[in-house]
C-alpha cells in the first residue's frame, strides 16, 4: 500500500480512536442534559397571593390585563416558577400569585373570558396585610375551565370575570403537588356534569 492509499485508513481510525476516548465523557454530558430539563412547576415554602377565587375588574388602558382580589397566605404552593420572599418595592410590598389545591369546582365550557393569575405579580394591601391585588392575564375560549366555588348555580360559569385555569391544567398542578408528597393528600370534587 502507497502512503497516499493509507491516509484515509489513518484517518478513520484516528477519527475512532478519538471517538471511543471521547465517548465517557459524550455519555455523561448526554445523561445530565436528559436529567437537566426543569420540571413544569415548582412547590415551595413562602408568603404567596392565592386567587383561586379572585373576582376581576378590567385595568383601564390595558387591555387584556386585569385586577384581581387575592388572599395572602403563608406555606406550600406550586407555580411554574420558584418561591421568593416577600419583595419592598415603591408601590408597596410585593409577592407573587401561586396555586394551592382546591376542594371543589364547578367545570365550565363557553367564551366568557376568565384571568390567568399564576405566576402574576401582586401586592399586600398596606391597610390589610391578608388581603393583594394583582395584575393578571385574560384568557378565552380555552375551555373546559375551572370556577373555584363550593355551590353550583345556573350563572356560576356566566356571571363575571373570575381567576381560573383550564381544567387539564388545574389537574396537572394538583397531580404534581400530590406525587411531592409535601402536603396532605387530598381529592377535588367537580360540582356539575364537566364538558370534556
Amino acid at each position: 500500500m502507497t502512503k497516499q492509499s493509507l491516509r484515509p485508513v489513518l484517518v478513520a481510525t484516528t477519527f475512532f480512536g478519538l471517538l471511543l476516548i471521547a465517548w465517557p465523557h459524550l455519555r455523561a454530558t448526554v445523561a445530565v442534559a436528559a436529567h437537566a430539563s426543569p420540571a413544569p412547576f415548582t412547590l415551595c415554602k413562602s408568603t404567596y397571593a392565592l386567587c383561586t377565587t379572585a373576582r376581576c375588574t378590567p385595568i383601564a388602558g390595558h387591555p387584556g390585563s386585569v385586577s384581581c382580589g387575592c388572599g395572602v397566605h403563608a406555606g406550600y404552593s406550586a407555580a411554574t416558577t420558584a418561591c421568593r420572599a416577600v419583595g419592598e418595592t415603591s408601590a408597596g410590598r410585593s409577592i407573587v400569585s401561586r396555586y394551592y389545591p382546591v376542594k371543589t369546582y364547578a367545570s365550565c365550557s363557553n367564551d366568557r373570558p376568565w384571568a390567568n393569575c399564576l405566576d402574576s405579580p401582586c401586592l399586600i394591601d398596606k391597610k390589610n396585610p391578608s388581603k393583594a391585588t394583582c395584575t393578571c392575564t385574560i384568557a378565552k375560549n380555552q375551555n373546559p375551565y375551572v370556577i373555584v366555588t363550593n355551590r353550583y348555580t345556573k350563572s356560576t360559569c356566566t356571571t363575571g370575570i373570575i381567576s381560573s385555569a383550564t381544567v387539564k391544567d388545574s389537574e396537572r398542578i394538583s397531580s404534581f403537588i400530590q406525587a411531592q408528597r409535601l402536603i396532605p393528600p387530598f381529592t377535588s370534587k367537580v360540582l356539575n356534569s364537566p364538558p370534556r
